[in-house]
């Protein structure tokens, strides 16, 4: 029974931050370092605050976690202090609840009911949570490989080693499948290796469960594009199913701003990825903020990504903007009501650090010398519809111009959906108008036996969705070959996040 007045009894939150310069001089994780007993006791209050709800929309898919996590569970077992429970219970939902309680936004915590009013003094730190209990499952040594007694003599080819690959692969392991996962980068990861930046998830924290994968007995293969070092003949030869887990990393451009061409204008992964190789040990970066004022196009996660990178390589400057205005502190109830994801205000730890924001703004042009960018030329603006088209239009509210020094210009402007890539032309598999692949109920492409997951499937998106969509296939798959499954299938292919239209 959880404790109906715990909210009452306790406020909301969040864990230490290293202070702001040690964190500017190091790539680690942006939290303090707490003693395990400490952080255990605090985040027993921090659970406590949990009521058991009725109607817990906290791990409803449409407004909560896709993933089914039963949070009022495990939140009542780590208020008592039991937490081998508590982490079977998360574990049981979750393949990487570390992945999650770092990475994930947490729409279970804008579906509390705690989030309903201000008053109630702020949702329960479900995150916080959850991720203690992923250190202490580690640190406790609960996490253990589960090896399948039973073998089905069935192989299966899992392309992409991003979080709905991983789960893909580890759910078909488990399940008595013969699993082999097919990265085309020198590490496994996807973007949680090469994306994330260090000081959001230590990638110690990714090869600890990429070990437990191995030792079940998943398979992988790195550096081999499927398609290009395995043709897609061979591969359907070798293997009865394929899982293409393949994301959405086709980055958004700006092709319309004068001045684009100019050197020092990227994408921004292209300074993310290098960013994190120079970290895992593979030299300098060929692109390096070190001494240039830096400047972000680009609001979302992205972008605050590059905002924390650019800083620590030693930018002289950070400004990132954003065409929006800037976004209230609290829920506006009208726009957002509870229990949709609210339009606020996100501030992330890079934001805390140095350089500044910009809203309502947008780049008119590129300016540059010799060739390369010194400079860019703003407008204020504002976002509207066309009415007759229903298009989003960006158009300036005056005629000021505001120039700002700029040596290295980031577009952190999104995805675009799954790259063009030979694997797909030899399946005969096309891409959608939103640039993803669609699939039947079962999540099988048109191409029999090749299934879809993750962002290759869904379009850029949260971490707990891909990991719900590597879980769903997983199930689709074991069907398909053995005719039926038990496996746990959270979503299906059409589910989306409760929304206001």
């Amino acid at each position: 029974m959880a404790d109906p007045t715990g909210f009452l009894k306790y406020d909301r939150e969040e864990p230490k931050k290293k202070a702001r310069e040690d964190r500017l001089h190091s790539w680690g994780e942006v939290y303090a370092d707490v003693d395990p007993g400490e952080r255990n006791e605090k985040v027993r209050k921090q659970a406590s605050r949990c009521m058991d709800c009725g109607i817990p929309f906290c791990h409803s898919g449409g407004s909560g976690c896709p993933l089914g996590n039963l949070i009022p569970e495990w939140n009542d077992l780590v208020r008592r202090g039991d937490w081998a429970a508590a982490s079977d219970r998360l574990h049981a939902t979750n393949n990487f609840p570390e992945f999650t309680g770092k990475l994930c936004p947490a729409p279970c915590e804008a579906g509390c009911v705690l989030s309903v009013s201000p008053l109630s003094g702020g949702p329960v730190a479900i995150k916080r949570v959850e991720q203690t209990i992923a250190d202490q499952s580690w640190e406790a040594g609960y996490v253990q490989p589960q090896v399948s007694e039973v073998s089905s003599g069935q192989r299966v080819a899992v392309v992409g080693s991003g979080p709905a690959g991983l789960a893909a692969a580890q759910q078909l392991t488990r399940a008595g499948h013969e699993v082999t996962v097919f990265e085309r980068d020198d590490r496994l990861g996807g973007l949680l290796r090469y994306g994330i930046p260090e000081f959001k998830m230590e990638k110690k924290v990714l090869d600890r469960r990429l070990a437990q994968l191995r030792k079940e007995g998943t398979r992988f293969v790195t550096g081999c594009e499927v398609g290009v070092d395995l043709t897609v003949e061979d591969l359907r030869a070798q293997y009865d199913a394929v899982v293409l887990a393949v994301g959405a990393l086709r980055g958004r451009d700006d092709t319309t701003t004068p001045g684009r061409e100019l050197a020092g204008v990227h994408l921004a992964m292209e300074h993310l990825v290098p960013a994190n190789k120079f970290v895992e040990g593979d030299g300098p970066p060929s692109i390096d903020a070190k001494g240039k004022h830096v400047l972000i196009i680009g609001g979302g996660d992205t972008g605050a990504d590059s905002y924390g990178t650019a800083t620590r390589q030693g930018a002289l400057s950070v400004t990132q903007l954003d065409q929006y205005p800037m976004p209230p502190s609290t829920r506006d109830d009208e726009r957002s009501p509870w229990p949709t994801w609210p339009y606020i205000l996100r501030t992330y730890p890079a934001h805390e650090e140095a350089g500044e924001r910009k809203f309502a703004v947008a780049v008119k042009r590129f300016v540059g010398t010799e060739g390369r960018v010194t400079a860019v030329e703003l407008q204020q603006v504002k976002v509207q519809k066309d009415a007759a088209t229903g298009r989003r239009e960006v158009i300036p509210v005056n005629d000021e111009v505001e120039t700002l020094p700029a040596d290295l210009v980031l577009l952190a402007i999104g995805f675009e959906g799954v790259e063009e890539m030979p694997l797909l032309d030899g399946l005969g598999l096309s891409l959608t108008k939103r640039g993803t692949l669609s699939c039947g109920a079962d999540w099988q492409t048109e191409t029999p036996g090749v299934f879809v997951c993750g962002d290759a499937h869904r379009g850029a998106s949260l971490v707990v969705w891909a990991i719900a969509e590597g879980r769903s296939v997983a199930n689709a798959v074991d069907a398909f070959l053995t005719g039926a499954s038990d496996l746990p299938a959270p979503v299906h292919p059409t589910a989306l996040p409760l929304a206001v239209v």
